[in-house]
């Protein structure tokens, strides 16, 4: 259901009669200004030749073109990066892999030679030396020592 000022709107469009026009002989024609002196004279510009077309080359396939170019040379750097990553990676694991090979082979157990009994141990003398022993100093100096009188 429509409120009731919908209805009152529509109702006053509708009833209002339609504008006579102001001229009296043409109904579609503008309404006629009366001439004074201080009208202005307005006069039509003159009519252009027909131009050519100017050959505009924009830089913008130019452009493209330089970013194409400059995007391949950052793809190929791409892949040779990561090229050498994976012969890096591949170097990596056959050297991982054959020191685990090393050290299993370290790894397996053997028995320690026995020691020569026939020719007696003889300790030599050391060249250093010898250390001169000190007594220990207990005297502190009087600004870092604290008194409790």
């Amino acid at each position: 259901m429509e409120s009731p000022n919908r209805k009152s709107s529509q109702k006053s469009t509708s009833s209002q009669p339609a504008a006579p026009s102001s001229t009296k002989g043409a109904k579609n024609s503008p309404p006629r200004r009366p001439f004074s002196s201080h009208s202005v004279v307005l006069q039509k510009p003159p009519i252009k030749e027909n131009s050519k077309q100017l050959d505009i080359k924009l830089h913008t396939e130019e452009r493209a073109a330089r970013r194409a170019l400059f995007n391949s040379t950052v793809a190929i750097k791409l892949c040779i990066i990561e090229q050498r990553k994976r012969q890096v990676e591949k170097l990596l694991k056959v050297i991982e892999e054959e020191e685990v090979k090393m050290l299993r082979k370290e790894m397996i157990p053997r028995a320690q030679l026995m020691p020569f009994f026939d020719r007696p141990f003889f300790p030599q003398r050391s060249t250093r030396p010898l250390t001169v022993p000190r007594e220990p100093s207990f005297y502190r100096k009087n600004s870092s020592f604290i008194s409790c009188r």
